[in-house]
């Protein structure tokens, strides 16, 4: 009777920490799509290499006080699929739509950021 016991309150415990890991690491917490100009894409790491990037989103910001002032946000992102990141790379400097999954915790070979780009939705060149 105690084995037994011993048993099920093992694979209880077991079941309770690979649940716990899935929502902490693998669950989709959230996913849509944001716009903007991609400042830079790079390729960095020391054990594990991922592509991390960063998206300038331009808007009106309007103070409590009134009266609008021009802001710009950034969109700090991971990548991990090499399609994706090749057509990132190529696309410095454009105005980008992404499509893009939200973690509630980053993973080292996943990248260092929460929003995990994957896929690009349009891609348009700045005219200047």
């Amino acid at each position: 009777m105690k084995g037994r016991t011993k048993a099920i309150i093992l694979i209880v415990i077991l079941v309770l920490i690979a649940g716990f890991t899935y929502q902490r690491y693998f669950f989709v917490f959230g996913e849509g799509a944001k716009a903007g100009t991609m400042n830079y894409f790079v390729k960095k790491g020391y054990m594990f290499k991922t592509y991390e990037g960063r998206l300038i989103q331009s808007g009106i910001k309007t103070p409590p006080q009134g009266g609008g002032n021009i802001s710009s946000n950034e969109f700090m992102f991971s990548v991990t699929d090499e399609k994706v990141a090749q057509k990132l790379n190529s696309s410095t400097g454009s105005f980008l739509e992404l499509h893009y999954k939200e973690y509630l915790h980053s993973l080292p070979w996943r990248g260092v950021s929460v929003f995990v780009v994957d896929s690009v939705i349009s891609v348009k060149p700045v005219s200047q």
